[in-house]
């Protein structure tokens, strides 16, 4: 990454960590991806029950391998011939992983789902919810993120799954209501009313759509 563009991530981290505090949601930055892994797993306690829903962030950065093979219990949904039970077991975990959408520089997080497991359990039912955010995510405000939510996450999710939607074949968003649609329920998270319960680490490096 150039060192101008690097340095100028390091500054605007401050100001959105500004923001998800002024929101009773706790923000953290971390220089690079092993930094960032280290800082999720001290928010982890050994032998916590944790899961996830499909946050590539979180393997980018190495937590899930980190956490098969550590002291957790770390709830693997590819591991379950019934995803449905293994989505429910979120809602009783300690620790949910996610990453988000997009989000606006003042900490607002936008998350768009298909089959809503994600943002439900964003929402409600985990302990603690970790977001593990590349800098390439925050957008200058609620608006730009919701624009990046379904103008470039959306359609690379799509892509990535092999969906038949408009977006897929374009790359930009149509509103569709395709039966393929990922852009189901959209979550926007402005405030925590439980303290300690979100934990954004911001890292200074591309991660995820």
């Amino acid at each position: 990454m150039d060192k101008n563009l690097y340095k100028r991530n390091e500054l605007l981290a401050k100001i959105t960590i500004k923001g998800l505090n002024s929101r009773n949601m706790s923000g953290y930055y971390a220089s690079d991806k092993e930094s960032a892994k280290k800082l999720a797993l001290e928010l982890i306690p050994k032998g916590s029950s944790v899961t996830m829903g499909g946050c590539m962030s979180a393997r980018e950065i190495g937590l899930v391998d980190a956490l098969q093979n550590g002291e957790y219990n770390f709830i693997d949904r590819d591991k379950y011939s019934d995803k449905r039970e293994a989505m429910l077991k979120a809602y009783d975990a300690d620790v949910f992983i996610s990453s988000v959408n997009a989000m606006s520089d003042d900490g607002v997080l936008i998350n768009i789902d298909g089959n809503a497991n994600r943002v439900s359990a964003i929402a409600q039912g985990p302990k603690k919810v970790i977001f593990i955010v590349g800098m390439n995510k925050v957008c200058p405000d609620a608006d730009t993120a919701m624009k990046r939510a379904r103008n470039v996450a959306a359609p690379a999710n799509a892509m990535r799954f092999d969906l038949k939607t408009p977006c897929a074949s374009t790359g930009k968003c149509f509103d569709c209501k395709s039966p393929d649609t990922i852009c189901c329920q959209f979550l926007i998270t402005r405030f925590s009313r439980h303290k300690d319960r979100i934990h954004v680490i911001l890292v200074n490096d591309d991660l995820g759509f």
